[in-house]
């Protein structure tokens, strides 16, 4: 509970407790019923002027007038209580907050991105970029900024926690990034969501190569560490330049010249299931070309024959500029 929900409950039992002082008082010096005291109470807190149900007596007169300064005090508390939690926007916060929650609720084979730095960045915009709909779990304030001004939804915690990955909807996520600085975090993170999501894709940033192996026993489904990934970069525009920079040129989101794209088999026309590759006449149709193939189970085949069968849970790997990329997205 936040320091002004507690105020206001303050305010409220201020007010509660006013108005039982008032009952009791009336009940004990007027010996009235718990209604006529009730009433009485009532119409003396909120000074509408109508009649007593009986004239008063002396110690009733001044038990009245005690009644109506504790209720103007206890008033001017709750209205000055109310007009902070307003002016400080916390009234607009829990709405926003909950618009977010129902939001969270609706989610359905989403991504989780835990930690919002350069990596968790990254894979936010590659993810926004594709359509994916994604949460993103960040506990820093000045990134939780940079989130509210992009327009992300996000859920504000510690993402080593259960009820936070329950709360970004990990149940039922069809995937996970956690880009925490920290392999003992992102190690946590990883443990929990595989508990509490068994099939879900579950990709890990790591910082040492002694995290990697333990991350994959957690249940991580891929492990990364960008670190390394930089170095081998660096040192390969040295030894092979002019193939680093045509595999650089290979993008899934590039707008120049190659791209790279894939294809769920399941997702083509059903008369191709079982078919081969031959007859899906891409390079004819389209002029992409197949450079790659991922069998049912998960092995890669770089440059598939022709007669390769489009089985059930296999995918294509497409090569092709903008213009021929866009005309398989068409088709397909």
């Amino acid at each position: 509970m936040d320091v002004f929900q507690s105020k206001l409950y303050k305010a409220f039992l201020v007010f509660l407790l006013v108005i039982g002082i008032g009952v009791f008082g009336y009940m004990f010096l007027s010996d009235a019923s718990f209604t006529n005291a009730l009433y009485m109470t009532v119409i003396t807190i909120t000074t509408v002027g109508f009649g007593e149900i009986h004239p008063l007596t002396e110690k009733e007169k001044l038990f009245t007038i005690f009644l109506i300064l504790m209720s103007i005090v206890s008033l001017g508390y709750a209205a000055r209580v109310l007009t902070e939690y307003i002016a400080n926007g916390e009234v607009f916060k829990k709405i926003k907050s909950k618009k977010v929650q129902k939001k969270l609720e609706k989610l359905k084979k989403h991504a989780v991105v835990c930690g919002y730095g350069r990596n968790g960045k990254q894979a936010a915009v590659k993810l926004r970029k594709f359509d994916k709909p994604f949460v993103v779990i960040e506990n820093d304030d000045e990134r939780i900024a940079e989130l509210e001004e992009e327009g992300l939804l996000f859920v504000k915690g510690d993402a080593t926690r259960d009820e936070i990955l329950i709360k970004a909807g990990i149940q039922n996520a069809a995937s996970l990034i956690t880009a925490l600085p920290s392999d003992a975090d992102n190690l946590y993170v990883v443990l929990s969501s595989r508990q509490l999501n068994k099939e879900m894709t579950i990709v890990s940033r790591a910082s040492n190569d002694s995290s990697d192996n333990k991350l994959r026993i957690a249940g991580a489904t891929n492990v990364i560490m960008p670190d390394k990934l930089g170095g081998d970069h660096m040192a390969s525009l040295l030894v092979t330049p002019d193939i680093v920079e045509f595999v650089d040129m290979l993008s899934v989101d590039s707008d120049d010249s190659m791209n790279l794209e894939e294809i769920i088999v399941e997702e083509l026309p059903k008369e191709f299931l079982s078919k081969s590759i031959r007859d899906l006449d891409l390079r004819h149709k389209t002029g992409c070309t197949v450079i790659g193939f991922k069998t049912p189970d998960n092995r890669y085949v770089i440059n598939p024959d022709a007669d390769t069968k489009l089985l059930s849970e296999s995918k294509l790997i497409v090569l092709g500029n903008a213009e021929q990329i866009r005309k398989l997205n068409k088709l397909f």
